[in-house]
């Protein structure tokens, strides 16, 4: 029997939530900063390429694969963000999306992580 690798997957999920809630919080922060560009995390997606779980596919489009690691990036100015007087990039607009971005995917993390901790309850019950 294969373990069970959705709390791993769900915990590294919540990771890369925290440090893009993190790089997020310090765009808003350093909004009137001269000269800040601002900072993104890249895709979860590329973080679970790297962790070595293999995610099941009936076809090999299902999933599309990046090349690109993990990390924090500063965004380029080709994302449709306008460079203000003082340099700064930072858009409150889409630093304030992002971050309900971020409330939206850690409800629905600890939402499955909830319900599959049910359910494995339910069997041991039995």
């Amino acid at each position: 029997m294969d373990p069970i690798q959705l709390f791993e997957l769900a915990s590294r999920q919540a990771q890369w939530l925290t440090v893009r809630q993190n790089v997020v919080a310090g765009n808003i922060a350093n909004a009137n900063t001269p000269h800040y560009q601002a900072k993104d995390v890249q895709p979860f997606e590329t973080v679970l390429q790297n962790t070595g779980i293999q995610m099941a596919a009936t076809h090999r489009a299902h999933f599309t694969e990046s090349p690109d690691a993990a990390q924090v990036t500063e965004v380029s100015m080709i994302d449709d963000v306008a460079v203000q007087q003082s340099g700064n990039t930072v858009a409150i607009e889409q630093e304030m999306m992002k971050t309900g971005e971020i409330k939206r995917d850690y409800e629905l993390n600890s939402g499955l992580v909830k319900s599959f901790h049910r359910m494995m309850l339910m069997t041991v019950r039995k």
